[in-house]
């Protein structure tokens, strides 16, 4: 099938994103009483951001064999360009079949999420709106899952700002590594403009404030339990924002996750309901 086989093409998925936001949408379905449909909602996203990961490595292949990408299946040859597309049109059609099985309404908004994900690849990465694909994914992921219950409740406003936040912090956090990669190939995205120390200082104040509206937002109060999650929070992310300022690849990536998951164990400790 490919002559990197199986393992090159998972690999040019992107799986840390795609097990990280897979995860996270499932955890806060569970956490929001979806029961059974807790499944459809992890089958969903992961169709989706397999879709979302092989688009990406498809339509950059050019891109990243012209800077020597190594840790890119496609640039190196381990996998067929054609067989990536393939896969990611694949896993787009099933993202939509699943999604249907949230009920119409999760799945439109899934759907516009993917495709924001896909508009992105395609060129809004390289505009100054590349912060916009990240804010509209993450802060409709809430939306998909809560949409997915009965009565179709929509989340509040706190929940879905802090999903648009951490996916801008998230965005910052992935592209500063390859900053200068992409100038050399035509990138100018915000990150770009902004330049690493600007960039590196936004990044971590982004996903601390996505943090602290999840912890003020449930209880219009914080304890002590949250202010310790804040200070986590802290650490992380400017563990992550200094390591992608050096040029670092998969620390920032790990940093970002720890983050999202931190939010999502303080959403499901909130003990409060998730909707508006």
């Amino acid at each position: 099938m490919t002559r990197g086989g199986w393992g090159a093409l998972v690999a040019s998925s992107h799986p840390g994103p795609v097990v990280v936001v897979t995860a996270a949408a499932t955890l806060l379905a569970v956490a929001a009483g979806a029961g059974s449909r807790s499944l459809l909602v992890l089958l969903a996203f992961l169709a989706g951001q397999l879709s979302i990961g092989w688009c990406n490595d498809w339509l950059d292949a050019a891109r990243d064999a012209a800077v020597g990408r190594r840790d890119k299946p496609v640039a190196v040859g381990a996998v067929d360009p054609g067989t990536v597309r393939l896969a990611a049109a694949v896993a787009a059609v099933a993202t939509v079949v699943v999604s249907f099985g949230l009920g119409w309404r999760a799945a439109v908004t899934h759907s516009v999420a993917v495709a924001v994900g896909w508009a992105y690849n395609a060129g809004l990465k390289a505009t100054v709106w590349s912060w916009a694909p990240y804010a509209l994914f993450f802060g409709l992921l809430p939306v998909v899952v809560l949409l997915a219950l009965p009565g179709h409740p929509w989340p509040p406003a706190w929940m879905v700002a802090a999903g648009g936040l951490l996916g801008v912090g998230a965005h910052l956090v992935n592209v500063l590594p390859d900053l200068e990669d992409d100038r050399s190939t035509g990138v100018r995205g915000l990150p770009h403009l902004l330049g690493r120390t600007r960039a590196g200082v936004l990044a971590p104040a982004v996903l601390v404030l996505a943090s602290a509206l999840v912890v003020v937002g449930p209880r219009g109060t914080v304890g002590v339990g949250g202010w310790l999650a804040l200070v986590v929070v802290g650490v992380l992310a400017a563990v992550g924002a200094l390591a992608a300022a050096a040029g670092r690849r998969q620390l920032p990536l790990l940093a970002t996750a720890a983050v999202a998951i931190v939010d999502v164990a303080l959403l499901v400790a909130s003990g409060e309901t998730l909707s508006g």
